[in-house]
């Protein structure tokens, strides 16, 4: 059977992760989250001190990085530079620098390698935000994942809160954080946020998580036929 290279894109919180887990562990493929790729990169340049107009700096930085996903019984772990930074990119701060950072072509063009090496054998399931765009326009199977704006700022919500507990997070800050994202995802002029033209559109805001991974494997059975 193909192996196949399987792209999931949208906006926060529209459940790209949690699906596209469920996916790869239903058809025994590989996960590839490109989001906390940009979020280790963020991570580093926040360490160095990076000033938001020296992309000489940021380009220097990402030349001495490497990644690498690791599987444990907790889940699928992070590694930059051989040391584990899984929970250490997973805060709002460094959610907002990987927005802003996503959008410097020296860290693009620096990942865009990273994803197309841990992909080159196939059997993945790959999620971002221009993976069916960019990074992977002739994939195998594309599906852009959605969900209306109050329906993902409340996923979001509840991700945070249960990371960091409640009293440090507020549903209103969470709901500017979403709208700023969107906001700069969709209107950058480098791989903006959007649809590819083949990409098939999924509305999660009514389905439950198992309903999506279902309807994408009915979508999946059909070209592997």
């Amino acid at each position: 059977m193909k192996r196949l290279l399987i792209t999931v894109d949208g906006p926060s919180g529209a459940g790209k992760t949690t699906v596209s887990r469920l996916l790869a562990q239903r058809l025994g493929y590989r996960y590839i989250d490109t989001g906390a790729l940009y979020r280790g990169v963020a991570l580093a340049a926040s360490r160095k001190k990076w000033a938001a107009d020296d992309d000489s700096k940021l380009a220097d930085i990402c030349s001495k990085l490497t990644f690498e996903f690791r599987e444990s019984p907790n889940g699928q772990r992070l590694y930059m530079n051989g040391i584990d930074i899984t929970e250490q990119i997973r805060t709002p701060e460094i959610s907002m620098l990987a927005s802003d950072i996503s959008a410097r072509r020296c860290v693009r063009q620096f990942l865009l390698k990273v994803q197309k090496k841990m992909a080159k054998d196939g059997a993945v399931v790959v999620e971002g935000r221009d993976i069916g765009t960019v990074v992977f326009p002739n994939a195998d199977m594309k599906f852009y994942l959605d969900a209306d704006h109050d329906t993902r700022v409340l996923r979001r919500y509840k991700e945070l809160a249960a990371r960091m507990g409640r009293t440090h997070i507020r549903l209103d800050e969470v709901a500017k954080a979403v709208t700023e994202r969107d906001e700069r995802d969709s209107s950058r002029s480098l791989a903006p946020l959007k649809p590819a033209r083949d990409a098939i559109r999924i509305d999660s805001t009514l389905m439950e998580i198992e309903e999506v991974v279902d309807l994408m494997q009915r979508y999946i059975a059909g070209i592997v036929k």
